[in-house]
């Protein structure tokens, strides 16, 4: 990577050059160098185009919509999910999309921990835990603990955190003990560690679960669309995402979820009537039956201008293959690593550098992360922060590049060299 700044800028020109995805770029707005993709992904033509379409078809047909819309409303949740389900390595029935993902979390984390415990009064007479990590992203906790507080159960006694060794990771050996040591009834992880990138073996930690008699879920909002899946092939028992990071469907997009087809036809522990089996739904029986799908996981009416945007960013992503955006995330990741260490000694990764073990961003570590990602806003290199001290870095596929990654390398070398930083307010508590 070494080389003057000339040659090292032809170098990524060249990587750019004969990148087979660099025309996928034209086809989003991209505000500056945007490096935030696994916050927000920008809008593309074709999720601007569905959305329009809906909307002309709302105007047209208003209440008809339903079933004379092209594509109809009324299995929105259910398409949609077989567009999403070849991302996810799962059968077009196992997806839905629908909910948000702490509402689908609440839904689906309950129902299994139900089931473990024969029953939701059951539960709360001879439970046993819940296993997650000390890094998971907030809400996954939020949510756990108010299901055990609805049970009657105390959070401190049926939570179990496995607590990573480095503040970075979570190493494979501690999730295994934690199963053998405790009476784990699902195992609930991340399949990207938010703040470091970590990368889980969603298969192994799987195989793991089900030796210990948990059921295994997953929670792929930091993947879904940057890294494939073979949920059903790793007999994963369910799992949730949003659509709104590297799949670009807009903010607050309609989240999806999976749920194995060995548990078609358990009642959800939350219901709702667009969870109904389809064929009756407009009977509008006193009796709750569930749909023999995922389907059956819709909780509320399908909020199809939320929905619309994610089926036109999907006709791009499978255009691309996922395959294809795998190998050129992992290719601008491993870029992005080098051009980090080779910065002063300030700079540091905290993302694991073996390709199986990352997602699709990198956590640069510095003391001035915060100041340092506000300076870089100011220059149109968007970036975010993540508590103690990390700029993350998410260099998406489809419409970032390698010559992108070496000006945010750059960017980061000016900024501490000249101490531009400091012209900026410490860091109040928070994110950005």
């Amino acid at each position: 990577m070494a080389g003057s700044p000339d040659e090292r800028r032809a170098h990524a020109r060249a990587a750019d050059a004969s990148d087979p995805l660099a025309g996928f770029r034209d086809r989003f707005d991209v505000p500056g160098t945007y490096m935030d993709g696994n916050s927000l992904g920008p809008l593309s033509d074709a999720a601007d185009g569905a959305l329009g379409r809906v909307v002309e078809q709302w105007r047209e047909l208003a209440v008809e919509g339903w079933t004379e819309a092209e594509p109809d409303w009324f299995h929105y949740g259910e398409r949609l999910g077989t567009k999403v389900a070849p991302l996810v390595g799962a059968a077009d029935d196992e997806v839905v999309v629908c909910g948000s993902t702490t509402v689908n979390i609440h839904t689906l984390l309950a129902t299994f921990f139900d089931i473990a415990n024969g029953g939701a009064a059951a539960s709360a007479q001879d439970p046993g835990t819940i296993l997650v990590n000390d890094l998971d992203f907030p809400t996954d906790h939020y949510a756990i603990r108010a299901q055990l507080r609805q049970r009657g159960l105390d959070p401190d006694d049926h939570l179990v955190a496995v607590e990573s060794r480095d503040g970075r990771t979570i190493a494979r050996e501690d999730v295994e003990s934690a199963l053998r040591e405790h009476d784990v009834d699902v195992l609930f992880f991340p399949s990207v560690l938010y703040r470091s990138g970590q990368l889980f073996d969603v298969a192994a930690l799987t195989e793991l679960a089900h030796d210990n008699g948990a059921y295994a879920g997953f929670d792929l909002a930091h993947s879904v669309g940057v890294v494939p899946h073979e949920l059903a092939d790793a007999g994963v028992d369910f799992a949730v995402w949003c659509h709104y990071k590297y799949l670009n469907a807009g903010p607050g997009a309609v989240a999806g979820l999976y749920c194995n087809e060995r548990h078609f036809g358990t009642t959800p522990a939350l219901t709702g009537w667009w969870g109904h089996e389809k064929s009756t739904q407009f009977e509008m029986r006193q009796t709750f039956t569930p749909a023999e799908n995922a389907g059956a996981f819709q909780i509320g009416t399908v909020p199809v201008l939320a929905a619309a945007p994610l089926d036109g960013a999907l006709d791009v992503v499978h255009e691309a293959g996922i395959e294809r955006i795998r190998e050129k995330s992992l290719a601008l990741t491993e870029y992005l690593v080098h051009l980090v260490e080779e910065l002063p000694d300030a700079f540091s990764v905290g993302t694991p550098r073996e390709p199986a073990r990352r997602g699709g961003h990198v956590a640069v570590e510095h003391g001035e992360a915060y100041r340092l990602s506000q300076a870089l806003t100011d220059r149109d290199v968007i970036v975010d922060f993540r508590p103690p001290n990390v700029v993350r870095v998410a260099p998406a596929p489809l419409y970032t590049g390698f010559e992108d990654v070496l000006d945010v390398a750059d960017a980061l070398r000016e900024l501490h060299e000249t101490e531009a930083y400091e012209a900026y307010e410490p860091r109040a508590d928070g994110v950005t």
